[in-house]
């Protein structure tokens, strides 16, 4: 669902301090930035394609428009006397000082962090402790100096080299505004051609290397191999897949542009830690017991 966020007063910055006996909140996207500090309970986490559990100290960064929801533990519903969840939620909207984001270069951090943001960012424990005092300071603010504590706990965030992004590499495409030109094709040319047979020879053609200097390019600006960074974005569309429930698991095997159900099952498992039909109840079962 599509949740439409109100900022009282048309504020800049919206902060909840909550503690409840569970989540309630189904699975969702909205257009504002959202920073969510776990500071009691535990549970399963959903965010895009990837779920995993959050623990208490969880710290998340969710870009515009990226779907999650979080669900807690079992015995918070079993139990609801003794167990409380307690978090709270930072949200701006994506307009928040964009121009001055965008063009000065003291923000160029901010924007960095704004981009991988897209794929949501989940920090180390001991880095969210740190963190916490910031968190503290944007909640026990207000306006305009809600507005500049929250600018401060960004570049906090961004200068932070302790998180892993959570979804997959199709999401960060989608959104990522690429410096390089050469960088630019490639991508533009794997984005519309992922779910087909994608040749080396081709890609390096693209980018006009040849194939072994490519392979090192590509390697050095994404981090990845290039078949490891095309199979990233077949799961993430798979996991897309098997999120609406209207296909099989062969059938979705194919779709995502792999000829092999075994070879699919494998890597699925090695990227997402289940299996896709596991993934699948797993998340079905999960939004009919948040809903």
């Amino acid at each position: 669902m599509h949740e439409q966020i109100d900022f009282p007063g048309r504020a800049a910055v919206k902060v909840k301090v909550q503690e409840k006996p569970h989540f309630t909140y189904p699975w969702h996207f909205h257009s504002e930035y959202e920073l969510l500090y776990v500071t009691e309970g535990y549970g399963t986490r959903f965010v895009a394609d990837n779920i995993e559990p959050f623990y208490e100290g969880d710290l998340i960064f969710l870009g515009s428009n990226l779907p999650h929801f979080l669900k807690s533990d079992s015995s918070f519903y079993q139990n609801m006397d003794s167990k409380m969840m307690k978090y709270v939620v930072i949200q701006f909207p994506n307009e928040f000082f964009k121009e001055a984001i965008s063009e000065y270069p003291e923000f160029h951090l901010i924007k960095e962090l704004l981009e991988r943001s897209s794929r949501g960012i989940c920090y180390s424990k001991d880095f969210s402790e740190k963190a916490k005092l910031k968190i503290m300071s944007v909640v026990n603010s207000k306006g305009f100096e809600r507005a500049l504590r929250t600018l401060e706990l960004l570049q906090f965030l961004s200068n932070s080299k302790d998180y892993r992004l959570l979804a997959g590499e199709l999401y960060q495409i989608e959104n990522h505004n690429f410096i390089s030109d050469r960088l630019t094709k490639v991508m533009h040319y794997l984005n519309s051609s992922y779910l087909k047979k994608v040749e080396l020879e081709k890609v390096a053609d693209v980018a006009n290397l040849h194939p072994s200097a490519f392979c090192r390019y590509f390697k050095e600006k994404s981090g990845k191999s290039l078949s490891e960074f095309v199979n990233d974005m077949r799961i993430s569309y798979a996991c897309r897949l098997l999120i609406e429930g209207k296909r099989s698991v062969s059938q979705i095997c194919y779709e995502s542009g792999f000829n092999n159900l075994s070879n699919f099952n494998r890597i699925f498992k090695k990227l997402t830690g289940f299996t896709p039909t596991r993934y699948s109840l797993e998340f079905n079962k999960s939004v009919a017991e948040s809903d």
